[in-house]
This record gives C-alpha cells, sequence and structure tokens, in this order.
C-alpha cells in the first residue's frame, strides 16, 4: 500500500470513531433531556453561570460573606467520557450557604404520579473529607422563602447527605416531622446511618422515600439502607399512647427487695470465723539437697571495678549481683520455709442464707395513664411540601464538589440519569486512579534511568572518549547491582534457616540469646551504668 493509501485508511478510521462518538454523544444529550422532564430539579452544571436570578443564589448572610463557591471544571475528559463541570466549594474553614428553587413543589399523597420522592445528587471530595458536610436540605415551601436570607435557621423538611468529624462518620437521613396535636417540629434521625464514602472519587447519593412509609438509601447505586418510618428513627415518629403518671409517687411502705438474709437463721456453734485460709504444710520435707548456706545470689566474679571509678564521687564501688551457679544444681538455697496448703477447716466469716422476701410486693412503677399528647400519623412519608434546595454547609476541608442533581417521583428515572451521568465518570476516574496509584513511585525511578541511559548515549556519541568512561560505570553498576541482589538473597535464605526451628522450652543447660554472656564492651558499660550505686553501710 503506498503512502497515500495509508493516509487514506487512518483518516477514515479517525471520521468513522469521530461520528461514532459524535452519535453516543447526541443520543446521549436526547436521553438526558427526556429525563429531565421527570423530574422537578435537574441541575448538571454544563452552564458555568448558574447564579443568576433563574437559576443558584447566594445567601448574603453574613454568615456567608467570605464564601468562594463557583461552578468549574473538575473532571478532565478520558476515554469516552468528557470534561465535567461542578459546583466547588473551593476553601475549606469556612461557611457556606447556596439554594435553588424547585420548578415545582414535590410531595408525596398517594396518588399514582406521588408515590415516591428521590434525592440524588453527586459528591466528589478533591482532597477527602476531614471534618464537615457535604449534605443538601430540601426546604420547606414557603410563599415568603427568600434564597438570599438562607442560613442554619432556614426550615428544612429533609436533610440528607454525608457528614464526618472525628469519631462521627454518617450519611444523615433527618427529617422535620409536624406533631399535628401541638404544631411543633421534632427532628427524627436515623438510628444506624451508613458511612460517608470518604476518597477522592465521585460518589452517587440516593434517598427514596415511599409512601407505604418506607425508605432507602443507595450509594453508588448499591442499597446500603433500609426501613419502615415507624421503628427507623430516633425519636420514634409516634409516641406512646400511655405514658408514667408524673404525679405518681412510691409509698413508704412499698418493699422491692425481692430477698432478703433469713432471720431464723444462726450461726452453728462450731463454726470457727478465726481459722486461718492457708496453714503450713506439716507433711511436706525439706530436699536432701538443699543449700541452706548458699546464697541465691552472689557478686559476679568477673566483674572490675572501672578505672575511672572515683570513690569519692561515686560512693564504694559494688560489684552487680548474678545468680549463684550453685543453686541452678539444687532444689533452693538459703532458709527453708514450710510450704502453706489450704486448710480444711477454714470456712470464713459467716452469713445468713438468702431466702425469698414474704413481703416483697415487686419492682415499682408508676401507674400509666393516657397521654395528653398522643397521636398516630398513619402517613408519616407524607411531608410538608417541598420547593427548594440548599446546600447551608461547613467544611474545613477544600474542594468539595456538587454535581448531577436529580429530584423526582421515580427512582428509576433517576438510576437511568445517573448511570449516564455519574457511571461513565465513576468507571473512568477509579480506572486511572487503580492503575496510577501502584505505579507512581516505579515509574519515577524508571523515568530517571530512561534519562541518565539517553544522556550517556548521547555522550558517547558525541566523544568516544566517553565510550571508555561509560564502560566503566556500566561495569561499576552491574557489579553493584549482582553484589546487592547476591546477598539480598543470600540473608533470605540465613533467615530461613534461622527461623525454621520451632521454639521450645529453655533448660537450665540451655543459654538463650537474651543470657549469653556480655562482651567487654557490654559489661563496662553495665559498670558505668551503675555509678551513683548504693553508697556501703560506713557511708
Amino acid at each position: 500500500m503506498n503512502v497515500n493509501g495509508l493516509v487514506s485508511v487512518i483518516l477514515s478510521s479517525v471520521l468513522v470513531q469521530a461520528y461514532a462518538e459524535e452519535t453516543d454523544q447526541t443520543h446521549r444529550l436526547s436521553a438526558l433531556n427526556e429525563l429531565a422532564k421527570h423530574g422537578v430539579f435537574v441541575e448538571t452544571f454544563e452552564q458555568t453561570q448558574v447564579f443568576n436570578a433563574e437559576g443558584w443564589v447566594k445567601s448574603e448572610h453574613e454568615k456567608y460573606a467570605s464564601q468562594d463557591v463557583e461552578v468549574e471544571k473538575y473532571f478532565e475528559a478520558a476515554g469516552n467520557v468528557g470534561d465535567d463541570n461542578g459546583l466547588v466549594f473551593r476553601q475549606p474553614a469556612k461557611h457556606y450557604g447556596v439554594g435553588a428553587k424547585l420548578k415545582e413543589k414535590i410531595f408525596l399523597d398517594g396518588s399514582k404520579q406521588k408515590k415516591e420522592l428521590v434525592v440524588q445528587y453527586e459528591v466528589k471530595l478533591q482532597e477527602g473529607l476531614s471534618c464537615g458536610g457535604a449534605y443538601v436540605k430540601l426546604l420547606r415551601a414557603d410563599d415568603e422563602l427568600d434564597l438570599k436570607k438562607l442560613d442554619q435557621d432556614t426550615p428544612y423538611v429533609i436533610m440528607f447527605g454525608p457528614d464526618k468529624c472525628g469519631q462521627s462518620d454518617k450519611v444523615h437521613f433527618i427529617f422535620k416531622h409536624k406533631n399535628p396535636v401541638t404544631g411543633e417540629y421534632e427532628e427524627k434521625h436515623l438510628k444506624n446511618p451508613p458511612e460517608v464514602k470518604n476518597d477522592k472519587l465521585p460518589h452517587l447519593y440516593t434517598l427514596v422515600v415511599r409512601d407505604d412509609n418506607t425508605f432507602e438509601v443507595f450509594i453508588d447505586l448499591k442499597s446500603v439502607s433500609k426501613g419502615s418510618f415507624e421503628d427507623s428513627f430516633d425519636p420514634p415518629v409516634n409516641p406512646p399512647k400511655e405514658i408514667d403518671d408524673p404525679e405518681d409517687s412510691k409509698p413508704e411502705d412499698w418493699v422491692d427487695e425481692a430477698k432478703i438474709p433469713d432471720p431464723e437463721a444462726s450461726k452453728p456453734d462450731d463454726w470457727d470465723e478465726d481459722a486461718p485460709m492457708q496453714i503450713p504444710d506439716e507433711d511436706a520435707v525439706k530436699p536432701a539437697d538443699w543449700l541452706d548456706d548458699e546464697p541465691d545470689t552472689i557478686a559476679d566474679p568477673d566483674s572490675e571495678q572501672p578505672e575511672d571509678w572515683d570513690t569519692e564521687e561515686d560512693g564504694d564501688w559494688i560489684a552487680p549481683q548474678i545468680a549463684n551457679p550453685k543453686c541452678e544444681q539444687a532444689s533452693g538455697c538459703g532458709e527453708w520455709k514450710r510450704p502453706t496448703k489450704a486448710n480444711p477447716a477454714y470456712k470464713g466469716i459467716w452469713k445468713a442464707p438468702i431466702i425469698d422476701n414474704p413481703a416483697y410486693k415487686g419492682e415499682w412503677a408508676p401507674r400509666q395513664i393516657t397521654n395528653p399528647a398522643f397521636f398516630e400519623d398513619e402517613h408519616p412519608a407524607r411531608m410538608d411540601p417541598i420547593s427548594a434546595v440548599g446546600l447551608e454547609i461547613w467544611t474545613m476541608s477544600e474542594g468539595i464538589t456538587f454535581d448531577n442533581f436529580y429530584i423526582a417521583h421515580n427512582v428509576d428515572k433517576a438510576f437511568e440519569f445517573a448511570k449516564l451521568t455519574w457511571e461513565p465518570k465513576f468507571k473512568a476516574e477509579e480506572a486511572v486512579a487503580k492503575e496510577s496509584e501502584p505505579k507512581l513511585q516505579d515509574n519515577y525511578h524508571l523515568g530517571r534511568a530512561l534519562e541518565f541511559l539517553f544522556h550517556l548515549i548521547g555522550l558517547v556519541s558525541s566523544d568516544p572518549l566517553y565510550a571508555i568512561i561509560a564502560a566503566g560505570i556500566l561495569s561499576l553498576v552491574s557489579a553493584l547491582a549482582f553484589s546487592f541482589c547476591f546477598r539480598r538473597i543470600y540473608s533470605k535464605k540465613s533467615s530461613v534457616k534461622k527461623d525454621d526451628p520451632k521454639p521450645t522450652e529453655v533448660t537450665k543447660t540451655e543459654t538463650t540469646t537474651d543470657d549469653k554472656a556480655p562482651t567487654s564492651e557490654e559489661h563496662k558499660m553495665k559498670l558505668r551504668q551503675r555509678k551513683k550505686a548504693p553508697q556501703s553501710k560506713d557511708d
């Protein structure tokens, strides 16, 4: 094939690939546009200018005066996945407050189209999450809601998403429940929330609230928590029907001791409370080889007073003590003492036996009365209508990034949306992370080695004299490498041989590593450490 033919083939291949990628992108955008029709709030941040009257709003509250949050690119194109923008909270140690209105209110009412409430979004912790939140608040519908005045006290219906600081590590699901009797709102916290995905990959958080009073939390399209509104929250949604009577009190003559000492019992006449627990063993006999006149330890005969020992400054020198070798060959040394044994006559302090209390009335409990604040909410999942999303957080981490919000009534549509937006990007970043992290150090050293080799080749080609120098360098490097490898292999073999025997019990005749005789230098060091030793009796 001539050059022109080869160029034509390559050009055709490139055009076909470009057309295929453009077609895939067209289909993807078409699918996203169709899915967006099913959402009441969809935000991908493809447009960088989102802070305007029709979009996102920055709170003007003084608490957030210095917040640094903008839409910017946080994902570089990889494979078939293009660049991606997100809402980036740039600086650490800051309070942030931004929000956006939904195109319509969202709530559950049991109708065919409103049996699920889905909240889904991505979070990428570009520098991890040391202390702070990356959760969202779904704000209560209010005609007077002004996002420019958003703060921590702005009423919300649901708070959902990751939050971590110190030992606290959880994906929040909190909802505010209205007491129909008092009209007051109370926060209900998920009892066993899942943990945060605290790495630098983009992660997808999805909450599904269903009209049948159940919920489910997904992370990266995998279910991590689910349950019922009846028993999964603290405090519980519905209060108890009956409560303790606050006016009731335990009668003075109430007996709540179930067991008592038998008042009819008396100590037996032959009970000796003074008998000791241990007594000398009169049957014991001193071993025949017991050395009464030998001490347990003796002065080390091999020790010598250091030459620089100053008696006036350091006191009289005392040789260190060692175990008496004669005692090792005998049953013992020094004064023999008769061993003790358990006293068969020992009974200890007498106590009356315990019997059932005939006056026992049971454990006292206040009487139950009807709870004046009782109510039974049969549909706790039908929360107040939601009209806006708010990101009201504080964080010590920089680079927290939000992306691809999808709030709707259909979890299947939300997952379809995620598979077109989050999933390809996650797989691309995950592949890059797995491939690059273990090889970073190796690639660095390989690059430096190749750089040196190419430099050496350049010198040799420019001047034949360098060939001799290069040969010498390469020979030296080869010899050092061979020596290093040989020593590593030999040391490994030696260590294997040393470690092979199983540990056994050390007998008196065996010497362990710790018991070997010290060298002269070690001996002198120990003697020097005895400076300021105990003074002699004459002192």
